[in-house]
């Protein structure tokens, strides 16, 4: 290599060459830019300038195969069937969607849900009396989920919208209506609980008209239905429209071939394991079928339907919980079947690759910005120098840092930084998002930093306790248990368990718990003023001590607060008081207007008329983190 190949090389100057070759054999006088250096100067060179060498043989690289697998193309109408339409029930918190399903499929889930409301997407499959079937899913109106309402939207034939008639329409209903146009879905509007004194059908049909949902007696398109979801009031005429609708749709399904769908949600079962809750959209699964959804494949071993009865066999429309999984695929991951386990790996690899690649891109521009940074600065300091010999210039770059070699800085510095590390864990993969995504919103950093060290879905195991240890963070248990076992390690360790089955409250803990780290403001109350009067001594056994004689002017003085004594407007003394007297006895309080000697606990102190003594005492005050959550 020649001394220019090298500089260019290390992306140096050959000044640079020169400068990291002194003081050994080599003669830098007759050094040329083109002169060939020996292997042991270039690595010399090399090593002096804080850089590694590395021998690497001349590859071309191979261009992987793209391993993927992709949906199939539109069916032949020939193979077409009719198949039930998928209906998403949306709305706000507490509007009642759960209920009017509840009263559809007649069983008690409400009961279930903790403080009564949704936190998962649930899919059911209702008989209509006539022998239609439908296949509900119910997602959450709270504020938390709405990752979870967009999935509901994107699976779905038709959204039933819920607004209750004394609410009218609320946060979650515009997001609801808005998830649905984005996804081109047809509206049915419930107005739920009608049976209400306060209920007011019209208003709402009104408020609904401001956000271009025009219903049938305005002159739109869209049927509103009055219900009463908890008494079952035309819950019958509301299901109908819902055919109707789907009939004018001609909704229709290709159950040959190879198995799409849809993850609605995904959880570990104790018993079964990896859980997936999906939506078939083409071909029928059956049991020993291989599926892929993202980085994750399965070979099926059991199915179940919402009852957890045993299926053999699923359709197009049919909600289905697959058994089988290796891995936790991510929620509203599209499902696709492959022919054998042989190609599920290849998919899984390919898909892995792709995003390590990916994540390689994004790395190598970080590292590239940083390296231009370095250069930029480097060529700057050479600039300044440019006009002097090599040998000047190392004498003067060592004048410009011989301070920086005397005050090393340390290498630890413990930083003051407020942070709280939390692992969050949630009963299913759409749970956890929705944390993740309230937890994003986090904007109080310069009060005290949230970090997310882990989060995952199943039970909290010792693993977790483990991790939290490390990094002395706090758990957070959304509709997860913790045995007996882990409990007793998480109390012997410290380790806080937060378990929760309602998400707002485990968001005011977490709020809470953000606001304990935070350093309480001390404030100072005072009690009483007094003015010293006049001084005298009194001998105790063989000791004087001396006594300030005062008038209390304002409040009172109370022996056991603390005391400070201004003189002009410098505060010359802060303590305790060791005696006060009122006449000959010992007080432990002196009212306004009132006389009093006292002695202090610095004896060495003078006292002089017209001091001021204050009275005080302080008082903590608990901050509170100034995140919002939004709900």
């Amino acid at each position: 290599m020649t001394v220019y190949e090298l500089a260019k090389a290390m992306n140096k100057d050959i000044d640079h060459v020169y400068e990291a070759l002194l003081n050994t054999e080599v003669d830098i006088d007759e050094l040329e830019p083109d002169t060939v250096l020996e292997e042991k100067w270039i690595k010399e060179a090399v090593k002096r300038s804080g850089m590694k060498h590395k021998w690497a043989k001349l590859v071309e690289t191979k261009v992987r195969e793209n391993k993927d697998t992709q949906r199939r193309h539109p069916p032949d109408p020939a193979h077409l069937v009719a198949r039930p339409p998928v209906v998403t029930i949306m709305g706000h918190v507490d509007h009642g969607k759960t209920t009017l399903l509840d009263s559809l499929r007649k069983s008690q889930i409400v009961a279930q849900e903790a403080g009564g409301i949704t936190q998962h997407i649930g899919a059911f499959r209702v008989q209509l009396p006539s022998g239609e079937k439908i296949t509900f899913l119910d997602t959450p109106g709270h504020a938390a989920f709405s990752a979870m309402r967009a999935r509901g939207a994107m699976v779905t034939d038709i959204v039933i919208l819920v607004v209750a008639a004394d609410d009218g329409v609320m946060k979650q209903t515009i997001e609801s209506i808005q998830h649905a146009k984005k996804a081109k879905v047809p509206i049915i509007v419930a107005v739920n609980k009608c049976d209400k004194p306060q209920a007011d059908p019209h208003l709402v049909k009104d408020e609904l008209l401001a956000h271009d949902v025009v219903c049938e007696e305005f002159g739109g398109e869209i049927q509103a239905i009055h219900v009463s979801a908890l008494k079952g009031d035309n819950l019958l005429e509301l299901a109908e429209a819902t055919v109707t609708l789907a009939e004018v749709l001609e909704l229709k399904g290709d159950p040959t071939g190879l198995v799409e769908g849809t993850v609605i949600e995904s959880r570990t079962d104790k018993g079964k394991g990896s859980v997936t809750t999906a939506i078939i959209q083409r071909g029928t699964l059956r049991k020993g079928c291989t599926l892929v959804a993202g980085k994750c494949w399965a070979k099926v071993r059991f199915m179940f339907d919402e009852y957890n009865q045993s299926l053999t066999e699923a359709g197009p429309s049919i909600p289905v919980e697959i058994v089988g999984w290796k891995d936790l695929p991510s929620a509203g991951e599209e499902i696709l079947e492959v022919e054998s386990e042989q190609r599920a790996r290849e998919v899984v690899e390919w898909r892995t690759y792709v995003e390590e690649q990916d994540k390689l891109k994004d790395d190598q521009q970080a590292i590239e910005a940083k390296q231009k940074q370095h250069q930029d600065v480097y060529k700057k300091e050479r600039e300044s120098t440019a006009h002097l010999t090599w040998r000047q210039r190392r004498a003067a770059m060592y004048r410009a840092n011989k301070h920086k070699l005397t005050h090393r800085v340390s290498e630890k510095t413990e930083t003051e930084e407020l942070v709280l590390p939390v692992i969050i864990k949630g009963d299913v993969d759409g749970s956890v998002e929705a944390i993740l995504n309230i937890l994003e919103s986090y904007d109080a950093d310069d009060q005290c930093q949230l970090d997310v060290v882990h989060f995952g879905v199943g039970d909290i195991s010792e693993s977790d306790i483990n991790l939290a240890e490390t990094f002395s963070g706090t758990i957070y248990g959304f509709n997860v248990a913790a045995n007996k076992a882990v409990q007793q390690m998480a109390a012997k360790k410290g380790i806080p368990l937060r378990l929760h089955r309602v998400i707002y409250k485990l968001i005011d803990e977490l709020k809470e718990d953000l606001s304990s780290k935070l350093t309480p403001v001390t404030e100072e109350n005072i009690i009483g003023e007094a003015s010293v009067l006049a001084m005298f001594d009194v001998t105790v056994g063989k000791k004087k001590v001396p006594v300030a004689g005062c008038r209390v002017q304002k409040g009172q003085l109370e022996k056991k607060m603390k005391f400070r004594l201004i003189r002009g407007r410098d505060v010359l003394w802060e303590g305790c008081v060791t005696t006060m007297k009122h006449l000959k006895d010992d007080v432990p309080i002196v009212k306004t207007g009132m006389e009093c000697g006292l002695s202090i606990d610095d004896e060495d102190f003078e006292f002089r008329p017209g001091d001021e003594i204050v009275c005080y005492n302080e008082s903590e005050t608990k901050l509170n983190i100034c995140w919002d959550p939004g709900f």
